[in-house]
């Protein structure tokens, strides 16, 4: 038994030793390369590029007070919709005291003339009637008695104004009423009822009651790169998708691209803006983020080949074109002149023919078992 047992060892052990050696061997072996294949045909390529931006409205207006003074009521809120001319707020008016004081002094002064022009009217028409001074004399007392009650109402006007911030000569055309300028929807109305304003002038820019725009005039702005910005044609088409709406897409048309670069985490940017199509019934909120993508190039109908299977060298390409097959399969290295590529594909215009098969980048191990 101890023979027989020794005899089944020693077999274990050479069987490990030569499944090792046989394992070692293997692993030794040169392993055989295997590449991907191509075949050229003929599809359309196009480059394009994609621009984030935002939607906004062409024209965006700020209403601002013609008048110093606190907000005293709000009659719309932001999403309504306003005609040029509808009262947005009412404003109290909160009077200077100089030009209060000096205000009352004039109706004051006004009433003390407007008294003696009538003593003086009353006196020349007595003289006037006795026959005593001429119809001249007497009709320039009388004018001077007009301009008397005129300069009253005028001064009476003034003070209601600076007191009031409209009179009752004009209380229509009242500054404290902030109407807008403009038809379109309230986008928004940064103060509150008790929030001071002060008007606009050529010391400040005032303070803006609210902010209309027209939600029907819409573009799209954003910035593209200066490597691209040489092959935008003004009225080119793009297509924008706002991601926060399910991914809505509509058509833009290219109208503008700033004639002047900004600076933008180091690379040169220049401005673009379109003008958006809107869908019928479309509803599209201003301040979106959106992405635009522009065709920059198109090639229709053209021979292509997976961009992969090209080899750079300098200004030159090549692909290396299969020739045979099995074991004797053999690669020739030719040179193929190439044309617009998106980055995936790219066009062959000499070198290949759709008869041809090229090759690809090497098949590595964890392709092959998949």
């Amino acid at each position: 038994m101890k023979k027989y047992s020794k005899l089944i060892i020693a077999a274990i052990v050479a069987l490990i030793f030569i499944g090792t050696f046989v394992f070692l061997w293997q692993k030794s072996q040169p392993k055989e390369v295997v590449y991907n294949e191509f075949t050229p045909k003929l599809d359309s390529i196009q480059k394009t590029t994609i621009i984030t931006g935002k939607i906004e409205p062409r024209n965006e207006v700020n209403i601002k007070p013609q008048i110093s003074g606190i907000i005293s009521e709000l009659l719309k809120e932001p999403g309504d919709y306003v005609n040029a001319g509808d009262v947005i707020a009412k404003v109290k008016v909160i009077p200077d005291m100089a030009q209060l004081s000096s205000a009352e002094m004039r109706v004051r002064l006004a009433e003390i003339n407007l008294k003696q022009a009538q003593t003086d009217f009353e006196r020349e028409q007595n003289l006037f009637n006795q026959k005593l001074v001429s119809a001249d004399e007497f009709d320039k007392v009388k004018m001077s008695l007009s301009q008397a009650k005129h300069e009253k109402i005028a001064a009476q006007d003034a003070l209601e104004v600076v007191r009031d911030g409209v009179s009752k000569s004009n209380a229509k055309a009242s500054s404290t009423l902030i109407r807008s300028t403009i038809s379109g929807v309230i986008l928004d109305i940064p103060v509150k009822v008790g929030n001071s304003v002060i008007l606009s002038n050529t010391f400040n820019d005032g303070t803006t009651i609210a902010t209309v725009a027209n939600m029907n005039d819409l573009i799209f702005r954003g910035n593209i790169d200066e490597t691209e910005v040489g092959q935008l044609v003004n009225g080119m088409n793009m297509k924008i998708t706002i991601g926060a709406l399910q991914d809505l897409k509509f058509d833009a048309a290219l109208e503008y691209v700033s004639p002047k670069a900004v600076e933008s985490n180091g690379t040169n940017q220049f401005e673009i803006k379109a003008a958006v199509k809107l869908s019928e019934g479309g509803k599209i909120r201003a301040g979106y983020s959106a992405n635009a993508e522009i065709v920059l190039a198109k090639a229709d109908k053209v021979l292509t080949v997976p961009e992969s299977a090209i080899e750079f060298s300098g200004d030159s390409t090549f692909v290396y074109v299969i020739k045979g097959a099995g074991k004797n399969k053999t690669y020739d290295r030719t040179y193929v002149e190439t044309g617009l590529s998106d980055g995936v594909n790219i066009e062959i215009k000499k070198g290949v023919t759709t008869k041809d098969k090229v090759r690809g980048p090497e098949i590595i191990a964890d392709d092959k078992e998949k």
